[in-house]
């Protein structure tokens, strides 16, 4: 017998070595591997080292300087720890060393944070129902009335602030109409009413642009579905529309309250150096005091008012965007 001739098949063929592809590894700093087109985080180093110096290097500066000593001539500091410039928010010492209870300070600080909380209120309540009306125009109009809140933005500051002086001193507009009406003229210039009005004005829009992304996505639909419900106009506004805008509130409270704190600008021009604020007091310390421990230490308060409100803004405005999200 003979045996039948076997075939050979593809596997028995003897395969063919692959040729090795070469591997390139992307150029990088560090051992991990980097996407193409990206860079390693080496390169951001140089980065962060200036934003760090130019951020928190003159606050560092401003702290350390606040736990100095004052020289007993001239103005800046002797390099010896101490802590009097703290205790000069409270306490006044005469020239026999007795120390005294000192309440001034104290109340340019509640001065300030009145200021502050009345610009805030007023702006949010102003900002709500100028955002809500916004949010219910057509796209154009929409795009055209946000260009229009941004329009106070195009000029200075101060440029503002001196239009308001000449709106409410004797010869302004204000009080031409009030002549005109019988009611004689009205010392509107230089007080607190003034400086009141000048802080609310610069912060307003600040508050109305974050207001106003908050309703702008908002489906009104709701506020239909909850009308069918039976649902009346403040139970609607309280826990739907204001529950979809309370990111934009939180953002609000954070962008009007914590500038209106230590603002320096509206209560020099508006308020004639009548209203005494945080910012006044800090650039009287620096300039004609030459007390640079107590300015430093008055600037590190704001500082730290500065820092908890904006960590209590990043907490509360993280839950009002679930809450709204979950609602939406």
């Amino acid at each position: 017998m003979t045996a039948a001739p076997t075939s050979r098949t593809a596997v028995d063929a003897p395969s063919k070595p692959a040729s090795p592809t070469p591997s390139r590894r992307p150029f990088s700093f560090s051992h991990r591997s980097v996407r193409p087109g990206m860079l390693g985080h080496w390169y951001a180093v140089p980065s962060v080292i200036i934003g760090l110096l130019f951020t928190l290097g003159p606050v560092c500066v401003i702290v350390a300087f606040s736990f100095m000593s004052q020289p007993e001539t001239g103005g800046g500091v002797v390099f010896r720890f101490s802590t009097k410039a703290y205790e000069q928010l409270v306490y006044r010492e005469d020239f026999l060393g007795n120390r005294f209870l000192d309440p001034r300070y104290l109340e340019v600080c509640g001065m300030s944070l009145l200021q502050a909380l009345i610009t805030t209120v007023t702006c949010i309540v102003l900002s709500f129902f100028i955002a809500l009306w916004m949010s219910l125009r057509s796209p154009r109009m929409q795009r055209i009335l946000v260009l229009l809140v941004t329009i106070p933005f195009w000029t200075n500051l101060i440029v503002r602030t001196y239009a308001w002086m000449l709106i409410l001193n004797e010869n302004g507009p204000i009080n031409v109409v009030l002549r005109a009406l019988g009611l004689g003229t009205r010392q509107m210039l230089y007080t607190s009413s003034a400086s009141l009005i000048g802080l609310i004005f610069t912060f307003l829009p600040f508050a109305i642009l974050p207001m106003y992304s908050a309703l702008s996505g908002f489906d009104f639909r709701l506020v239909e579905a909850a009308f069918d419900l039976g649902a009346r106009k403040m139970t609607v506004m309280r826990r739907v529309i204001l529950r979809a805008a309370r990111p934009g509130v939180v953002s609000a409270i954070a962008l009007c309250f914590i500038p209106a704190f230590g603002s320096y600008v509206q209560p020099v021009l508006l308020g004639g150096g009548k209203v005494l604020m945080m910012g006044n007091l800090i650039a009287s310390q620096f300039a004609e005091a030459r007390n640079w421990p107590f300015g430093a230490a008055l600037s590190t308060i704001i500082l730290l008012v500065t820092l908890i409100c904006g960590v209590a803004a990043t907490v509360l405005g993280g839950k009002a965007s679930r809450k709204a999200g979950q609602l939406l």
